[in-house]
């Protein structure tokens, strides 16, 4: 006899089914829409990416780590001087000094970082001696350029004759008016020389499937003395799980840590999203959580999974991201927005 107790059961085991297809039929959608490559692979924020993951893609290339390619190929914009958010022709703070933050992570979830250090013109390595030579995570400040002094880093004056000039002009005024995806507008565009700073995120697969990143900024322009923003605070600016997948955050880098953001997106792959719908509940969250504030400010974030699928997604219009495989080593995307 089909009594009640087996109608319910049977019900419930039929909802459940119903809910799992559908759920799997948005997924294989949303992996529609996010890049795929053949490994190895190499993804970088904004389009000063194009020459640092070419840099990185020599090292991948040849049978390399990806550990040693992000370190590499993030390097590029740290020495590039007419880049004024990442590196030693950064702009400084609103006291004149360049401070750099920087952090790495490789596949067995090894982490080094600095922030706010002055006089070292290259943090990404700094971060990876951290990780690989001390016990911390995490080196700050004055600490952090003697550390790096130790090890052997030159110590240099990192406040260019161009950024120097750009602040004496800020200082005229003092405001601090960030401007989104300034890494898209050209110096001498920028109203009274005034910007917003930004990052460099890289995530890579090597040919062995293993996955590392690294992130690094010279901070906001004309920001407090001693503010420290997302890209050296594993879990907020970068997190890589070489299981599931990695991710890097570009913007304004309270919000991020606020959300904890890179973490947050890894974990939401861990989950079954794509990267790029990963990316987008991360920036949906943001949103929610301060719909008037985000209206006025940029946060990006870009991952990539294990197969090789990566995605992005953005408060703002204008975030873009280089990708670099075996096919085409210059490729410059345009990433999805909320606005």
């Amino acid at each position: 006899m089909y009594n009640r107790r087996k109608f319910l059961k049977t019900s419930a085991i039929a909802t459940t089914l119903i809910a799992t297809a559908k759920r799997g039929m948005a997924l294989s959608k949303s992996n529609q829409i996010s890049g795929n490559a053949t490994l190895p692979v190499v993804i970088s924020t904004w389009d000063f990416g194009i020459a640092a993951n070419q840099e990185a893609w020599k090292t991948l290339s040849a049978g390399g780590r990806s550990l040693d390619a992000v370190e590499a190929g993030v390097k590029i914009p740290e020495a590039d001087l007419k880049n004024h958010s990442v590196g030693k022709a950064g702009f400084p703070d609103r006291d004149g000094h360049v401070t750099l933050d920087a952090c790495i992570m490789d596949e067995q979830g090894n982490c080094g970082a600095v922030a706010g250090m002055e006089y070292i013109a290259h943090p990404i390595s700094v971060a990876r001696a951290v990780m690989e030579k001390t016990p911390h995570v995490l080196l700050v400040g004055d600490g952090a350029t003697q550390f790096a002094v130790e090890q052997g880093f030159k110590k240099e004056k990192l406040l260019t004759p161009e950024s120097e000039k750009a602040w004496k002009e800020w200082l005229k005024k003092g405001e601090y008016k960030p401007v989104i995806n300034i890494e898209n507008k050209s110096y001498d565009a920028l109203p009274g020389n005034q910007g917003n700073h930004d990052t460099i995120g890289m995530l890579a697969i090597d040919a062995k499937g293993n996955i590392s990143g690294a992130c690094t900024t010279s901070g906001m322009a004309w920001k407090l003395h001693g503010r420290v923003g997302d890209s050296p605070i594993i879990g907020a600016g970068l997190f890589v799980d070489n299981e599931v997948g990695g991710a890097t955050s570009t913007g304004v880098g309270e919000e991020v840590i606020r959300n904890v953001g890179s973490f947050l997106v890894v974990e939401l792959m861990r989950q079954g999203y794509s990267p790029t719908d990963a990316c987008k509940e991360a920036v949906n969250r943001i949103i929610k959580k301060k719909p008037e504030t985000a209206k006025n400010i940029q946060v990006g974030f870009l991952a990539i999974n294990k197969k090789g699928e990566y995605g992005a997604y953005a408060i703002q219009k204008g975030f873009s991201y280089a990708v670099c495989t075996a096919e085409k080593q210059d490729l410059l995307v345009k990433g999805d927005s909320h606005y």
